[in-house]
């Protein structure tokens, strides 16, 4: 490949983010500038710096559970792809992860030669997703989370963290109706009726709390 990656590998385990790191470099042929984080907030103070080409994500942090994670940097205008590594191995988890708009998903039990053939393809602007055996027909809650756009992610996220109205709209710089029509824009798109029908449903889709997607 002409240019090294620039990745972002978000993961609480020093010994699998330098795996990664490895991996990564085994699949462009060259030694990318990789930034590491271990939590959530971590992650998003080295998004402050500027976007990387390709953000790797754990599923089971400090600061998150389930994909929760995701949404927020989803949710905080990323726009790279973005893969997650996760011990979770569950055909429901990995439809889960693609609905919920991730590159790829790949399970911490694949080799190092499988890590790096898996990364070459998101990194030619493919997907990676582990072969569903039995494909789950039922709950769409993860394709009306995928829905959302951006600033509604931020809003549902400020919702889920108990913020009010009006410190959601100072955090985005935004006014307070504007906030309102983003959240009656939610409540359309979740099918809920209220606030807490809305995070219910946002939890759910997203694995909140729920240690299965580890």
């Amino acid at each position: 490949m002409a240019e090294a990656p620039k990745a972002l590998i978000v993961d609480d385990h020093p010994l699998f983010r330098d795996a990664l790191e490895t991996a990564l470099a085994q699949a462009s042929g060259s030694t990318g500038m990789a930034t590491h984080a271990s939590s959530i907030a971590g992650a998003l103070d080295a998004l402050a710096e500027g976007e990387p080409s390709l953000v790797l994500l754990d599923l089971n942090l400090a600061d998150a559970s389930g994909f929760d994670g995701m949404a927020r940097l989803q949710g905080a205008g990323v726009a790279c792809p973005i893969v997650v590594v996760s011990a979770t191995e569950s055909d429901s988890v990995f439809q889960q992860a693609q609905t919920l708009g991730a590159a790829g998903y790949l399970p911490k039990s694949l080799s190092l030669d499988d890590l790096s053939a898996a990364l070459a393809t998101v990194l030619d602007g493919g997907t990676w997703f582990p072969e569903v055996t039995d494909a789950e027909d039922g709950d769409d809650s993860a394709a009306r989370v995928a829905s959302l756009t951006p600033a509604q992610r931020r809003v549902i996220n400020g919702l889920s963290d108990g913020l009010l109205n009006k410190q959601i709209a100072y955090d985005m710089g935004i006014s307070e109706a504007t906030v309102k029509a983003h959240m009656t824009a939610i409540f359309r798109k979740l099918g809920a009726n209220n606030r807490t029908q809305a995070l219910l449903i946002y939890k759910s889709a997203l694995g909140v709390g729920d240690h299965s997607a580890a």
